[in-house]
């Protein structure tokens, strides 16, 4: 029988303390990157909504379903991200994609648009392509190495 006296200690001494390393390390997967999936969705999240935020939807007709389906996609990627790292982490140059488009969107989307929406657009577009390198930089890093 194990000694389960209330005595606190060093984990190292813990019988099980290899496994329960293992099963750690196994659990999270090298997630290196889970600080950055919060702000993601949080990013993606806004985007979708920034139309009734900034409320250019009636000045801004065409862009109003682009930035939600924009925002949409995102987030999934920031779930994914949460979900399975292992597989998603390849789509964070998506995420950089994604920033780019919001950048240029105003002017190839929209129609002559005011300030508002063009520092709107370029801010949700600088913040998700710096996050995207963020994730594809962390993830190459802690790739496995062949």
């Amino acid at each position: 029988m194990a000694d389960v006296s209330p005595t606190r200690g060093d984990i190292t001494s813990h019988p099980d303390a290899c496994e329960m390393r293992a099963r750690h390390d196994r659990v999270l997967g090298g997630r290196d990157v889970a600080l950055v999936d919060g702000p993601v969705f949080l990013l993606g999240l806004y985007c979708a909504v920034s139309p009734w935020v900034v409320h250019y939807r009636t000045s801004q007709p065409d862009l109003v379903p682009h930035n939600l389906v924009i925002g949409v996609a995102i987030g999934l990627l920031a779930l994914g991200f949460t979900r399975a790292p292992e597989r998603v982490y390849g789509l964070s140059r998506a995420c950089c994609a994604l920033g780019v488009w919001m950048i240029v969107a105003p002017w190839t989307v929209g129609d002559s648009p005011d300030a508002g929406v063009v520092w709107n657009n370029i801010i949700i577009g600088a913040l998700a392509l710096v996050l995207g390198v963020v994730c594809a930089a962390t993830a190459a890093r802690s790739a496995p190495g062949p």
